[in-house]
């Protein structure tokens, strides 16, 4: 079991934080419409957190084994520039994201929530997962959020990692009156 601090020490240094999609950003179900095309929803508290998280000079990435234009859509919205969808190999586009941005396995994030998901977050300095993942990820988790994932986990994550930097209050004092639209 790790301390608290090296656990905010691991967080304090991410410049690059890369999420799964389905059951990170979204709650992990699948809608299939009559003529199926897929629906997702997210979260706009997850979303302001990316928001902020870029904001404060962390690199986004995403990578999903699914392909979804809802997803790309909302990586747009988000101007999320790390994006890999319909992924067979999650590590080697891993580290193709930590070369483009920089990073280093000990400065790179991850939040995923299943098996698929295992040999990524091991490979990084912070792994995070959701509190409904699937069974035995906690245990390779540095960090739990307590929000489920597509219910405001990621923006849980985002304030734990600006709070482990020392900005989450200089960011939360700058929205006191400055009306700027939610992600």
């Amino acid at each position: 079991m790790q301390s608290a601090a090296d656990i905010r020490h691991r967080a304090a240094r991410v410049n690059l934080m890369v999420f799964d999609v389905d059951g990170v950003l979204t709650d992990g179900r699948l809608h299939y419409g009559p003529d199926g095309e897929l629906f997702k929803s997210f979260h706009v508290h997850d979303g302001h957190g990316l928001k902020l998280l870029r904001e404060a000079g962390v690199a986004i990435g995403l990578i999903s084994g699914r392909t979804s234009a809802a997803v790309e859509q909302r990586a747009r919205d988000l101007r999320i520039e790390h994006i890999a969808l319909g992924v067979q190999d999650k590590p080697a586009v891993l580290d193709t994201m930590m070369s483009t941005v920089g990073a280093t396995t000990a400065t790179t994030g991850f939040m995923g929530d299943d098996w698929v998901d295992l040999a990524v977050m091991r490979r990084v300095g912070f792994a995070a997962t959701v509190p409904n993942a699937a069974n035995r990820m906690r245990e390779h988790a540095h960090w739990v959020a307590t929000r489920a994932g597509g219910e405001g986990a990621v923006r849980e994550l985002a304030e734990f990692l600006l709070d482990a930097r020392g900005v989450l209050q200089s960011a939360f004092e700058a929205h006191l009156s400055s009306g700027m639209a939610q992600g």
